[in-house]
């Protein structure tokens, strides 16, 4: 299955009208089964811009708690015991007996959309009742930071052709950009990543960093601390709670991520990065007062 499809589409720009061919983005469910000794079970249904989608199954187990490690997954694969027109829509998961019985004994299951990824939300207790423990403290070194947009932007391979997919990429702790993968869903793209960097055996991800090509929600929040990772960027806005879960797990996490300009919400800046405050001020009525800004100190 391919990531983008062709389309006939009308055109209208300063009032002229012209038709003309246009590519967009696949989205397409895909379903994950635990494979057990009654035969496999369906665990959820993503809807998902197909690619990648063992990564996908993977860093889905491993989010939810299902799997904690790459020795946990015996085999991972699209399923042929479906009819041939759900081949490339199904994959089952073979899975270590404890993780199999954690998949099993789950209490409902999943149905997730591109959209919002999988709906209920956990309370933060019930994240560390769960197993989920704080990062490793990462300070954010702030020309590191500027530079992800453009790092994630080069490797958008089908967002060019399409522009309409996120993306998510992880970076080393030296800058190397290591993996960047692409969805419908920002929750699967991040998915994605997390489940290449398990089935490469890279997990936890300490000091890393992923960025993400749109906001920052809780959802993204607990599946980059449940992998270790050190720092989540967005180039837009984080949630109140994404927030919250950052700051009770050690994560440092950075929004608005564009145009030379970042807000750091939880987390601390490198040592070398001094930085000072620009005075606020009041400003008259109908005159735009100064924006508070963190600005580091040129020598």
């Amino acid at each position: 299955m391919t990531s983008s499809a062709r389309v006939r589409v009308t055109e209208v720009v300063a009032g002229v009208v012209r038709e003309h061919e246009d590519r967009l983005a696949v989205e397409e469910p895909l379903e994950i089964r635990i494979e057990t000794r009654q035969g496999p079970i369906p665990l959820a249904v993503t809807m998902r811009t197909p690619g990648d989608d063992v990564e996908l199954a993977a860093g889905f187990l491993f989010g939810e708690g299902v799997v904690r490690s790459r020795s946990d997954i015996v085999t991972l694969r699209h399923c042929r015991q479906v009819p041939a027109d759900r081949h490339d829509n199904t994959v089952t998961a073979q899975l270590a007996a404890e993780s199999t019985v954690t998949a099993t004994a789950l209490a409902r299951r999943f149905t997730v959309s591109s959209a919002c990824g999988v709906c209920g939300l956990e309370s933060l207790a019930a994240l560390e009742e769960r197993g989920l423990r704080a990062v490793r403290s990462t300070p954010v070194d702030p020309g590191a930071v500027l530079a992800l947009p453009g790092l994630l932007r080069t490797a958008q391979r089908t967002f060019e052709r399409t522009g309409g997919l996120h993306a998510a990429g992880l970076v080393s702790p030296s800058g190397e950009l290591l993996c960047v993968r692409e969805d419908v869903g920002r929750h699967n793209a991040l998915d994605k990543v997390v489940g290449w960097a398990l089935l490469q055996d890279r997990l936890p991800l300490h000091h890393h960093t992923i960025v993400v090509s749109g906001r920052t929600s809780f959802e993204l929040v607990q599946k980059a601390v449940a992998a270790g990772v050190g720092v989540l960027a967005g180039v837009s806005a984080p949630s109140s709670l994404a927030v919250q879960l950052a700051q009770r797990f050690g994560l440092s996490l950075a929004g608005f991520v564009r145009d030379e300009r970042f807000v750091l919400y939880a987390g601390e800046l490198m040592p070398a990065a001094k930085v000072t405050a620009a005075p606020t001020e009041c400003a008259p009525v109908g005159k735009a007062g100064p924006t508070p800004a963190l600005t580091r100190n040129r020598r």
